[in-house]
């Protein structure tokens, strides 16, 4: 196994930064994508959409994932992840307004704005969690599923806004521009704080042979590692669990329930809420208990969820089951991306082969469950995420890190990690050593929290 380059060192102010610029990335991301399916219900009756046109029309995220993907690890390597996450939270942007100003003409231009969302989501997505496993090394603790926690409290707000603009009955068009607006500002001014992310030696090295750094090199070896595969597979069924709760708990507690709109949004809320506790009070388990097992539970309980949103004989048993739901998809994605960037000079083609792998449930997944929709109605079609689940706890030992590497490691840890006690006053020494990789003063710890 090669060794990890050492990573630059930032001071414990920099890694306060990074910490809040990476909330911000992951929270953009997650208030303007619930933003667009908050109102989803709307734009399927505005336009006289089936289950199954509706699942076309969502695809178009998914081509637009798919396409900018392969792409993000070559990209990121080139221009890094700030530049990334700042030009794709505009691009974003621009595709949300497209879908708000382009939907009351016709499919067409719903089509063109979700393509461009997806598209920017996809390489967005890869560099904020490249950034993110960057930090998480430098903190010298598991952090990740936080982050996604992040991104899941920004879904939470997104749909509780647009439940609130529902009941104000406020127009689809001035709410998606509010949150596109909202959006190409917050982000772009988060990313200042990023930390870099190349190592002090990857780039010189390459330059003096005249080969492609490793870092690019991984992007494309990357895809014969048997193990990122796995992973990328993983992902793939924690994906496909998540996304279809984001597409479809809405329509199928309206559809299936015979309930308004509004309830069917607080249910998508539901779903999320559990998500975001789960993601948030994660890093406690993984620390504690390992990957595997931690992920294993909570793929059980997933599956005990989907079931019994499916097959609820009333509403607030699907409540139930719309929550255990959210509770067991909640840290499958942010563990495969960890795993992917345990080593971290290869972080970006991994996390980019990974991605790759599971936005494929975003190309699969609006379109099958239409398609099974029209046959044995939406609430039955989910019961295919119980099935991905299952395929996902078999296959858990995957995100095991590699020998010699220990998960939310530093990349070269000197000393052992100082932290003040409790009401015991930090002395100036420990401020010195924590700006080594790994380890931060209680404030960073405080700030990561």
């Amino acid at each position: 196994m090669p060794s990890t380059p050492a990573l630059a060192v930032p001071s414990p102010a920099q890694i306060r930064g990074a910490v809040r610029g990476t909330y911000i990335a992951f929270t953009g991301c997650g208030l303007a994508f619930a933003s667009w399916a908050s109102r989803i219900p709307q734009v399927r009756d505005h336009l006289h959409l089936s289950p199954a046109r509706l699942g076309l029309v969502l695809l178009a995220i998914a081509a637009g994932s798919l396409i900018a993907l392969p792409m993000a690890g070559p990209v990121i390597h080139r221009i890094g992840t700030r530049r990334t996450v700042a030009g794709m939270s505009v691009l974003l942007s621009a595709g949300l307004a497209t879908v708000a100003v382009g939907y009351p003409s016709g499919p067409i231009p719903v089509v063109a704005g979700l393509f461009l969302l997806g598209f920017a989501t996809g390489a967005w997505d890869v560099a904020m969690n490249v950034h993110g496993a960057l930090v998480e090394k430098h903190l010298g603790r598991s952090i990740m599923s936080r982050f996604h926690a992040g991104y899941s409290l920004g879904t939470v707000a997104g749909a509780l806004i647009g439940a609130g603009m529902v009941a104000l009955h406020v127009p689809v068009t001035a709410h998606l521009l509010l949150a596109a607006a909202a959006v190409a500002v917050a982000v772009p001014w988060g990313t200042r704080g990023f930390v870099s992310d190349r190592s002090p030696v990857e780039e010189p090295s390459g330059e003096r042979s005249g080969e492609p750094a490793p870092a690019a090199r991984s992007a494309l070896a990357a895809w014969r590692e048997p193990r990122t595969l796995l992973i990328g597979v993983f992902v793939l069924a924690f994906a496909f669990a998540e996304g279809t709760g984001n597409d479809w708990i809405g329509i199928a507690t309206i559809d299936g329930y015979g309930t308004s709109a509004l309830v069917g949004t607080l249910a998508f809320a539901a779903f999320l809420s559990t998500m975001t506790l789960g993601r948030w009070f994660g890093p406690t388990l993984l620390d504690r208990h390992g990957r595997v097992p931690v992920i294993r539970v909570l793929a059980v309980l997933g599956i005990a969820g989907t079931v019994l949103f499916v097959f609820a004989p009333a509403t607030p048993l699907a409540f139930v089951g719309a929550v255990l739901w959210g509770l067991g998809v909640s840290l499958g994605f942010p563990v495969g991306m960890s795993a992917g960037a345990d080593e971290p000079q290869y972080a970006a083609g991994r996390v980019s082969v990974i991605a790759s792998i599971g936005y494929c449930a975003f190309l699969a997944g609006p379109p099958s469950i239409g398609l099974l929709a029209d046959h044995i109605t939406i609430l039955r079609a989910l019961t295919s995420v119980a099935v991905l689940l299952g395929i996902a706890a078999a296959i858990t030992a995957a995100v095991t890190p590699p020998q010699g590497v220990v998960a939310s490691s530093p990349a070269q840890p000197e000393q052992p990690e100082q932290v003040a006690q409790p009401g015991q006053p930090e002395q100036p020494e420990q401020v010195a050593q924590s700006a080594q990789p790994g380890q931060v003063a209680d404030s960073d710890s405080a700030a990561a929290s």
